[in-house]
């Protein structure tokens, strides 16, 4: 829609993962290092975390697009609750494998096979899981114990997990000793710092032939940066709402200003539930200061209302204890609301990729046919 107008190629601020993007900030340059490593030992469990919309995925599309496809066999499974069994059958799809009724002694056994089959002509499997945080740990096993299939002491496939904070976490369990042994490498992906983030705003513009306009005039980044932390998706909605009204007014230059108003206009959208989480987080270090204080994303704007502004004088408890109560009460009540939010948005993020694999598959077979 604002492309046109402001002389662009493209939409610079997508928000589904598109590798041409890449940035490499210090963390992505290093994560991606992680993971060129992995490739070259072969073997093993590589584990990249981080928040959501750090840009695990696009870092993942990112590496897939470098391999060489004549040695290396790469598939992706986006993971959601599912038994042992069934994260089988998805991998076994993942490879294109037939797995509809086959028992699991079947399904390992055509497993093993295929990745035989690889290494006989001279390739290698990888195995790429993302939204590892909600494998089981049953699952999990299952995932370990395909890294057993090996032949001599060459490693027949090789598992990159990739997930968001909480699989650190089950990592950690003590059940996961055998796993975290054959963990070769593990990398968390932090956000961006405020100079990284106006070059990654700017790296974006120029790759859909940005000439400098829209401008964005002196504290238009820092603001950005203190608005969304850092973290790329956030950066990506934010710019995005900000091109777009940008667009609607005619404005050729952007300043804090138009980043405020943008910022608040997302703050009511999110709602006032997410607005408390953030007061109830930074109530007992930010004190008056952060009841004035929304949430998006995770990072902190003006002007949120509380949701919970009981009587609590029956119960004879003194100020600060009685607002102790009122932000205990309030971060329960958001923190169930960003719960479902995050669930929904991990629930699209896989519907799209299977979308795009399936996308895939249809053209490769409309290839073969016209072959």
């Amino acid at each position: 829609m604002y492309e046109s107008f402001y002389g662009l190629s493209g939409k610079p601020f997508q928000l589904n993962p598109d590798p041409s993007f890449f940035f490499g900030s210090k963390g992505h340059r290093r994560a991606l290092a992680y993971l060129e490593y992995g490739l070259h030992q072969s073997e093993g469990f590589i584990v990249i975390t981080g928040e959501i919309g750090a840009g695990k995925t696009t870092l993942v599309r990112s590496l897939l697009q470098k391999l060489d496809v004549k040695k290396v066999v790469a598939a992706q499974l986006v993971s959601t609750h599912l038994d042992a069994e069934d994260t089988l059958r998805l991998v076994a799809a993942a490879f294109g494998l037939p797995n509809k009724q086959l028992k699991k002694a079947d399904l390992l056994l055509s497993i093993e096979m295929f990745l035989l089959s690889l290494t006989a002509a001279g390739k290698r499997a990888l195995l790429i899981v993302d939204e590892a945080q909600n494998l089981t740990p049953r699952a999990i096993e299952e995932l370990r114990m395909l890294s057993n299939f090996q032949l001599g002491e060459h490693a027949l496939l090789q598992s990159f997990l990739v997930g968001q904070p909480e699989f650190r976490e089950t990592m950690q369990s003590p059940d996961m000793q055998q796993l975290r042994q054959r963990v070769i490498a593990s990398y968390h992906l932090g956000p961006m710092d405020p100079a990284e983030t106006e070059a990654y705003i700017e790296h974006r513009l120029k790759h859909v032939g940005w000439r400098g306009s829209p401008a964005f005039l002196a504290g238009t980044h820092e603001a950005i940066f203190k608005a969304t932390d850092g973290v790329p998706r956030r950066i990506n909605t934010l710019c995005d709402r900000l091109m777009l009204a940008g667009f609607l007014t005619g404005a050729t230059a952007f300043s804090t200003d138009e980043v405020a108003v943008v910022v608040s206009e997302i703050r009511d959208e999110a709602g006032d539930a997410a607005a408390a989480a953030a007061v109830a987080k930074h109530g007992d270090s930010g004190g008056a200061a952060a009841t004035g204080r929304a949430a998006f994303g995770g990072s902190h704007m003006v002007g949120a209302p509380a949701l919970f502004d009981m009587d609590l004088s029956q119960f004879k408890l003194d100020a600060p204890s009685a607002q102790r109560v009122r932000d205990f009460v309030n971060a329960q009540q958001a923190g169930y609301l960003e719960d479902r939010l995050s669930r929904i948005e991990r629930t699209l993020e896989q519907t799209i990729a299977m979308l795009g694999e399936l996308a895939d598959r249809s053209l490769d077979a409309s290839s073969r046919e016209s072959e």
